[in-house]
């Protein structure tokens, strides 16, 4: 049984708590929970009957020797500085999306894991939603023959009052806009199913929100395969949410997997049928109960499996690298107005700035 700790106790925190603290993931267990804002620090150690603390050095002076890892929880601007700081501790580190708001950062987290000899895991949970893992194995077996384009679609609802509940909500320095937060797992996954980027132009706008950052975006992307890619992302849908999804589309087939959280498969299409694909239609075009879907709990479980059995992480900082860097490419396209290869030392990009 494995000890985790939660370092940061805001919204996403409430869903690695759920399923650490009440028995849903065989194998580890939440033992306690830290926030520099003592009264929600409080709220969450009462709630989830755990010890809670303010600060790392008092958590880990406390309970070390029950901890195995530390899960980073806090504002996306603090995810680097963080991990800089556990790592010494030897833990292993899950880290919320995004892994960093910078590039550098991102390295020197990846240098420090490997410095201390521990793992690091960026969490993508949207990977291990079964219509995804479905998705991956057609592509995998070659069904999509040729890829010719991908698509992903992010219409999601956050008014001001969803900006305003915390101050780092929506600004350069600790959050970024829509392509950062909202929509990093669907950019990563458009990015594991089409294969590595060879350049992108992105246009964005700030159009309801009162942030620094933008709430709505769009992207045209060439990939190395020669396969093209669109992203299209906005938290200005009024006035609920509408959908998150992902289109592959190929030679021999298509598959749009929608629902709130690339959980629904709406459309499964291929030139040469399998039995099984009515089975897969039927199983699995189920929408997820919110926006998180299904797949924290099988992150957890692929996060312990690594751990245990010493196998390689599906998201590891090199990896979570990947998706960042074509979210920091796609900003640097919108200040500069021109098309960005990858592979790119950014100039103009404000993230992390």
């Amino acid at each position: 049984m494995l000890g985790v700790a939660l370092l940061g106790c805001g919204r996403i925190a409430v869903r690695h708590a759920e399923l650490l603290s009440k028995g849903e993931i065989s194998g580890a267990r939440l033992v306690c929970v830290c926030d520099i804002d003592e009264n929600r620090a409080k709220s969450f150690g009462e709630k989830y009957k755990v010890p809670y603390f303010t600060s790392l050095e008092s958590m880990m002076d406390s309970h070390y020797n029950y901890i195995d890892i530390i899960s980073i929880l806090t504002p996306s601007g603090l995810h680097a500085k963080n991990t800089l700081e556990v790592a010494p501790y030897k833990k292993h580190i899950i880290v919320e999306k995004p892994m960093a708001l910078t590039l550098d950062d991102a390295d020197k987290m990846i240098e420090a894991c490997d410095k201390y000899g521990i793992r690091l895991f960026v969490v993508k949970q949207n990977r291990y939603n079964l219509p995804v893992q479905k998705l991956r194995e057609a592509l995998e077996s070659g069904r999509f023959g040729r890829l010719v384009m991908g698509s992903i679609r992010v219409r999601w609802c956050r008014d001001n009052s969803y900006y305003r509940q915390d101050s780092w909500r929506g600004t350069w320095a600790m959050d970024g806009g829509v392509f950062t937060n909202q929509a990093s797992h669907h950019i990563d996954l458009l990015e594991w199913m089409l294969g590595d980027v060879e350049s992108v132009f992105a246009k964005a706008r700030t159009a309801l929100s009162d942030i620094e950052t933008e709430d709505t975006g769009v992207a045209v992307l060439k990939f190395k395969n020669g396969a093209l890619g669109v992203i299209e992302a906005t938290t200005a849908t009024r006035p609920k949410d509408l959908e998150g999804s992902i289109s592959i589309l190929g030679e021999n087939g298509s598959v749009e997997i929608g629902g709130f959280a690339v959980n629904e498969i709406r459309h499964w299409h291929f030139k040469d049928g399998l039995p099984s694909d009515d089975e897969v239609i039927e199983k699995y075009s189920v929408n997820p109960p919110n926006v998180y879907g299904f797949g924290h709990r099988e992150y957890y479980l692929h996060v312990l499996d690594s751990i245990i059995n010493n196998k390689k992480a599906l998201v590891d900082g090199l990896e979570g690298r990947k998706s960042l860097e074509l979210i920091i490419a796609m900003y640097e396209s919108i200040e500069t107005g021109k098309e960005v290869f990858l592979q790119f030392h950014p100039k103009k990009c404000r993230l992390g700035m």
